[in-house]
Parts: structure tokens; C-alpha cells; sequence
């Protein structure tokens, strides 16, 4: 069976993808930059293409995909600015539409969020799933709420508020309910309707088997890790300061923690149905999904993070405008320093860079660099990395992401998506040289107006001994070594 698949570089994109494979469908990946598609391991599987449409613009041709049996619509704006997320809704489905009614798709798979969708005003009909229906073509829908899952945003959420703070003071919002739901089930729902006539042009909202109140899920995540945990709540804690504090304190995107708050503020619960048992489904209770998760984190196996969707940036971005490092108005750090230890050793330090190794120099400064970039409202250090030794175009390094990682010709190129008068590049080369190797870092920073050239200025005496330390260690740091760098 030949599938159609949007969002292919999303956090359900990429999960979704290897169950798939397994069942032996032929995947093709709606991309809207194929420099972000992973180049490795099961992406290379002969079942995959890729088709590049950005699907916020008008496109020219849809022959590569005519003989589609099934289409599943993925995209979704739940990171985005509520201004913007309805306009860019109905561009992508609109879009959509026009793509898949000059093929020969029997069904499209629609995963939304119910929040978003419970929430809109009536009267409201040109939505996302209405356009959907528009198609003609049988849809199933499926709604969920809370996902559960290592690298989810829900997930990573609780997460960071229950191994940061031992004591929480929370708004009485904390006490709604909802039934949050494993990622592992919500895949065998995805891939469990795909041409079951039976749930053709209906609607199911998925949920796990327990309803708990968002102080219960905090908890029993506590209980899980092992940790005491308390929570106070207090009657009234204002919506706007709610978004800011999660976004200060965890490592959500503003615009996600103010979706996260409003969905807090009604009581949504996934309405009941027999779907799990038409698919023959076994629902993870959210202490099962919890421990899942860590045994992926555990095993160093995160597939997928919401960390590495742009909307975790704190301004949208595409790829391709920043691939080509400029020259001209801009100011440079260059070390080049020569490799006196295992080449490959300096390589797999330039792809363990950042998240818990951190830079290899100077880390207390780099989290002071964070922390301030995060009271500005820039995305901070918190983001980390998905795994600890695997980077892929697209990924976030903390405040940086990668545009290039190119493993086989030893080239690491970074973008800083801190909050910077300017535009910020970091390129780790190793280079041959005389016949011997070297290792070749440059900062790049092309400043924006007056602000900018005098933050790098500013900056100056630092860069001087953070990016020589950087350098210097990124050659020495041995892989076991215990303790971590200065």
C-alpha cells in the first residue's frame, strides 16, 4: 500500500514512520525542506521517498504521488501564535486538498488536537477538518489531548517541573481532569484505522484508560522517578503570568506554554468509544506510559522530540535561508588547531556537543548565556539535544540548531536561535592540512544595525578564551572521561 504522509519530520511524523515500514507500506514524506529529513539508519529504507511541498503555498504538480492508496494530515499549529495558527490551518488544508484530489486516495487520516478543536467559536465551519471533508474523499479523524511519549512536549513538561522543583505552587487549574494517552497507542491508532471502512468519515477521540487532574499526572511522574513531591494551589494565578512561568521554568516555547495554560483552564475529557476494541488495542495505563518513555531515554533511543520542530524556536525559520554562511558585514572567530589525538575521537566530540556534555569550555557561562536568552523570551539552554551521540539536520543543540550534519565529511554547521541583534553561525570542519589533520572552528556574526556590532564587541573578551577553550577541548575530551570539562 502506497501512503502519503505530511508532518514526516514532526514528533508523530517520525514515529509513525517505521511502523510503516514494518507493516510493508511504501511511505512518501511530504518535506518542505528535504535537508531536514534524517539521512540515516531506517530513513534510508527502499520504501521511502520523499516529496518536497510546502503546503502554506500554492504548488505546480502532484505526479509523483497519483497512485496513493491513503494520506495521513499531520500538520498542526499548536505551537504557533494564536493569530496566526487559524490563517496557516486553513492554508495548509486548503493546499492539502487541491494536492490529493488529483489522486487516487481512498482515505485521508486526520490527527487533531480536541483543545483546539472543542474551542473554536460557533458558527466557526472553514476549519481544519471541515476543508478535510470538503475533499469528498473518506476521512477518519482522531482527536487526542495529553500525549505521553519520551521527547512528547506534555511529557517533557512534567518532566522538567518535577526533577526541578520539589515544592510547586500551582493555579486551582491544575485540578482538571483529562485521559492522557501513550504514544504507543496513539500509533496503533494511526496505523490500526488505515483503510478500515468501518471507521471511514467518523470521528474518535483517543484517550488512555485513566482520567487523572493534572496534579495526579505530577505525581504519579514523581512516584515513577522516585521523587517526593509537593503541590500547592492557590485560587487564582493569572493565565499570561501561568504561561510565563512555565516557559521560565521548563523548556517549552512561550507560544506552546500559553496553549498548555488555556487547555488547562477547561475541563476536556476524550469522550468514551469501542474503537481500541475494534482495532484490538491493550490501553497503557499513564504509569506504564511514563516508565515507556524512560526506557527509551534510558536506551539512548529518543526517535522523535518536539524540541526539534521550529515551533520550539521562538521565531519561525526555514533551513535553507541560513545554509549558506555569509561573508561580507560580518565579524569572524577562526581557530584551527592541528589533531594530535584520535580523529575520530575529535569527531564524535563535535557530535556530542551540548545538552548534558555541554561545550567542552566555560559551561557555567554558557548557562548564564541561557538563562539570560530565556528572560528575554529566546529559547534558553533547556531544549537540550534528543540523544546524546546522533545529530540530524534540523535538531536542536540548546539555543543553537543544526543546518548541517554531514558525518562523512566531518562538517558541523550550527544557527543560533538565541535572542541575538543579529544572525549567529557555529561551523566545527576537520580539515587535512600539510597531511595532517586539523580541527577548524568559526563564528560567524553578522550584526544588525548599531545594537549589534556593539553586542559583539561586548562579547569580545569572552569569545577570546570560551571559543580557544572550546576548541582546545573539543581535541583533548576523552570520551570516558568522568569528570566535565571547565
Amino acid at each position: 500500500m502506497k501512503i502519503l504522509l505530511t508532518g514526516a519530520t514532526g514528533y508523530i511524523g517520525k514515529r509513525v514512520i517505521p511502523v510503516l515500514l514494518e507493516l510493508g507500506h511504501e511511505v512518501i514524506c511530504c518535506v518542505r525542506d528535504k535537508n531536514r529529513f534524517p539521512g540515516g539508519g531506517i530513513y534510508k529504507h527502499p520504501n521511502i521517498t520523499l516529496f518536497e511541498v510546502d503546503f502554506l503555498h500554492e504548488f505546480t504538480s502532484s505526479e509523483p504521488i497519483k497512485d496513493i492508496d491513503a494520506a495521513y494530515f499531520l500538520l498542526n499549529s499548536m505551537g504557533r501564535k494564536a493569530d496566526d495558527a487559524g490563517l496557516q490551518e486553513e492554508i495548509s488544508a486548503l493546499n492539502f486538498v487541491r494536492l490529493i484530489k488529483q489522486t487516487s486516495v481512498r482515505q485521508i487520516i486526520y490527527l487533531g488536537n480536541i483543545t483546539s478543536e472543542r474551542s473554536r467559536k460557533p458558527g466557526l465551519t472553514n476549519n481544519f477538518e471541515n476543508i478535510l471533508k470538503s475533499s469528498g474523499i473518506p476521512i477518519t479523524s482522531l482527536k487526542t489531548e495529553i500525549i505521553v511519549g519520551s521527547g512528547s512536549a506534555s511529557f517533557e513538561i512534567i518532566r522538567d517541573l518535577v526533577e526541578l522543583l520539589p515544592v510547586m505552587v500551582a493555579p486551582k487549574w491544575i485540578r482538571t481532569k483529562t485521559r492522557p494517552i501513550a504514544i504507543r497507542n496513539v500509533l496503533e491508532y494511526l496505523t490500526g484505522v488505515l483503510l478500515k471502512e468501518e471507521t471511514f468519515n467518523k470521528t474518535y477521540e483517543i484517550g488512555g484508560p485513566d482520567i487523572l487532574s493534572y496534579k495526579e499526572m505530577l505525581l504519579q511522574f514523581a512516584e515513577v522517578r522516585g521523587m517526593k513531591r509537593y503541590i500547592l494551589t492557590v485560587p487564582f494565578m493569572a493565565p499570561r503570568f501561568s504561561s510565563y512561568w512555565l516557559f521560565l521554568i521548563t523548556s517549552t516555547s512561550y507560544k506552546l506554554a500559553q496553549n498548555l495554560v488555556n487547555s488547562m483552564m477547561k475541563e476536556i475529557i476524550p469522550q468514551q468509544n469501542d474503537l481500541d476494541q475494534l482495532l484490538n488495542i491493550h490501553l497503557l495505563t499513564y504509569r506504564e506510559a511514563v516508565k515507556l518513555a524512560f526506557q527509551r531515554i534510558k536506551q539512548n533511543n529518543v526517535v522523535s522530540s518536539w524540541k526539534d520542530s521550529l515551533v520550539s524556536s521562538y521565531e519561525d525559520n526555514s533551513l535553507l535561508q541560513h545554509l549558506k554562511v555569509p561573508s561580507a558585514g560580518c565579524y569572524k572567530d577562526r581557530r584551527r588547531m592541528e589533531i594530535t589525538t584520535s580523529v575520530d575521537q575529535v569527531l564524535h566530540n563535535m557530535w556530542s556537543i551540548g545538552g548534558e556534555r555541554g561545550w567542552y569550555y566555560g559551561n557555567w557561562l554558557w548557562d548564564i548565556r541561557g538563562h539570560l536568552d530565556k528572560l528575554w523570551g529566546g529559547v534558553g539552554l533547556r531544549r537540550g539535544r534528543t540523544n546524546t551521540d546522533t545529530i540530524h539536520t534540523g535538531d536542536t543543540l540548546d539555543f543553537w540548531r543544526v543546518l548541517v550534519a554531514d558525518k562523512q565529511n566531518r562538517r558541523l554547521l550550527l544557527y543560533a536561535e538565541m535572542k541575538v541583534p543579529g544572525e549567529a553561525w557555529l561551523e566545527f570542519k576537520i580539515i587535512q592540512k600539510s597531511k595532517k589533520p586539523y580541527l577548524q572552528q568559526t563564528a560567524t556574526f553578522r550584526p544588525v544595525g548599531v545594537a549589534g556590532r556593539l553586542y559583539w564587541y561586548a562579547e569580545l573578551p569572552f569569545h577570546l578564551f570560551i571559543f580557544n577553550g572550546m576548541a582546545k577541548n573539543l581535541i583533548r575530551y576523552n570520551q570516558l572521561q568522568s569528570q566535565d570539562p571547565i
